[in-house]
């Protein structure tokens, strides 16, 4: 009987600490990975923009009705200013932290100025700008999700011009063109989400100098309609600006996330308190 109870006591001993050394035991578990999002520019991408600008004109009268006039007289200038909203679309590729690009927008504008015109008294002159384009190339530098860049390329311009009475605002004459330059620019752009992105830009357009014929309008008196009233020599430079220009942008590229692996090791004894007590209550049941 003693050996029974003996033999029951040790079997109850020796099966209670492994028990609970299986529920001590604390297996090494390793912290999940973090993830640290690294901004990729690289891809096509579409997006709005809108802003202000100022167009500066210079205008000389070079004939009149058919009569050269030498040496050209100045009939004055003027800023025309106001607002623009155009799309834009274009690829990015980067390399390393480097950044490079080709896009194209097209703007609808809304600028306009005016100017008392020195050679014919009682006459203003005028200037509209509605629409203007941009083809560029670019090249930055990014940090993970910050983007700084210049740019540079063609730029085109659609003018109308127009010369009326002071007094009645009657067209006298008018003329337009699309005019062809140049332009160079700087950004800084934002990746707030991914694929999208916010920015500000300054673009200054070289425009050069033209010579732009003009033609009597409708409804003067005298005049037919049509004729060629005279030609003018302008000169132009243009400016586009920021802020309240704010390019929002789609952008379809990559995202690439970078794993920074952090490991846990949490402290272990060799023994665990569980394990000696069950070693002792054997040896006790051997005797």
């Amino acid at each position: 009987m003693r050996k029974v109870l003996l033999g029951t006591a040790a079997f109850i001993a020796l099966a209670a600490p492994a028990s609970a050394a299986d529920l001590a035991a604390r297996p090494y578990v390793k912290t999940p990975p973090a993830l640290i999002p690294v901004n990729d520019w690289s891809g096509f991408y579409i997006g709005i923009n809108g802003g202000g600008g100022s167009a500066h004109q210079s205008w000389d009268l070079l004939n009149a009705g058919g009569v050269i006039v030498a040496p050209p007289f100045a009939m004055g200038c003027h800023n025309a200013t106001g607002g623009t909203v155009s799309g834009q679309i274009g690829y990015r590729w980067q390399i390393a932290n480097s950044v490079f690009g080709l896009e194209a927008q097209g703007n609808w504008a809304d600028f306009k100025g005016s100017n008392a015109n020195f050679a014919f008294a009682g006459a203003q002159d005028e200037t509209k700008l509605d629409a203007f384009g941009l083809f560029t190339g670019q090249v930055g530098y990014a940090w993970n999700n910050v983007l700084l860049y210049v740019k540079g390329g063609a730029a085109v311009v659609r003018d109308k011009y127009r010369v009326s009475d002071f007094a009645t605002w009657l067209t006298i004459d008018n003329g337009s063109e699309t005019r062809w330059g140049g332009t160079v620019g700087a950004g800084l752009e934002f990746g707030f989400a991914p694929n999208w992105s916010i920015g500000i830009e300054y673009d200054h357009l070289f425009m050069g100098h033209r010579d732009v014929d003009f033609f009597f309008s409708a409804g003067l008196v005298g005049v037919p309609a049509g004729a060629f009233a005279g030609t003018a020599h302008v000169s132009q430079d243009r400016y586009r600006f920021g802020p309240p220009e704010l390019p929002l942008g789609w952008r379809c590229r990559h995202d690439i996330l970078i794993f920074a692996r952090t490991e846990a090791f949490p402290h272990t004894a060799d023994v665990q308190p569980g394990n000696s007590g069950a070693l002792l209550l054997c040896q006790a049941s051997d005797h």
